[in-house]
């Protein structure tokens, strides 16, 4: 959450950020630190069910793609329109709608070292 905080900071509106790492890597609590180095204080949830949440009225997207099939159906339910306004997006389980991503896209990588410990690349 620290990592997360710290690096929201460099980002602008406009951003869309790829969070890729396996269940239970930290995906959202990275979100819950972005937003708090945004000075949201809104309560970050888990959009497993919505699709999408909104934080900080619009300055922070949270999607979560896992049961999107393509890029398609996230156009058709108006999910990818927010990926060129000012907000921050940051997409879990991107590679499900990859066709439709913007060409400027921050990659970040979560991986598991045991309970606590993990290692967060950017690219």
């Amino acid at each position: 959450m620290q990592y997360a905080q710290n690096f929201a900071s460099s980002l602008r509106g406009g951003d869309v950020i790829l969070l890729e790492g396996e269940m239970g890597a930290g995906k959202t609590v990275f979100v819950k630190g972005l937003a708090k180095g945004l000075g949201i204080t809104d309560e970050v949830l888990s959009p497993t069910y919505a699709y999408m949440n909104e934080y900080g009225d619009g300055k922070l997207y949270h999607y979560d793609c896992y049961r999107l099939t393509s890029g398609a159906q996230a156009e058709a339910l108006g999910l990818t329109e927010y990926f060129y306004g000012n907000g921050i997006c940051v997409l879990e389980w991107a590679k499900n709608i990859s066709e439709v991503l913007p060409p400027h896209c921050i990659k970040i990588t979560i991986e598991k070292l045991g309970k606590v410990n993990r290692v967060i690349r950017v690219e």
